[in-house]
């Protein structure tokens, strides 16, 4: 009888985010957002 075990740990840290990292994530989120409500509002049209 063969008994295999195999064991994992995984941590997770929150990372801190700077300012001007905060900023552009922001802007990236702002700019998706705008393109997605543009593909809705083309997808209506047709």
């Amino acid at each position: 009888m063969t008994l295999n075990i195999l064991f994992f740990s995984i941590t997770i840290k929150k990372r801190n985010v700077g300012l001007e990292e905060a900023v552009q994530q922001e802007m990236v989120e702002k700019i998706y957002q705008e393109n997605k409500d543009r593909q809705i509002s083309v997808h209506h049209l047709i």
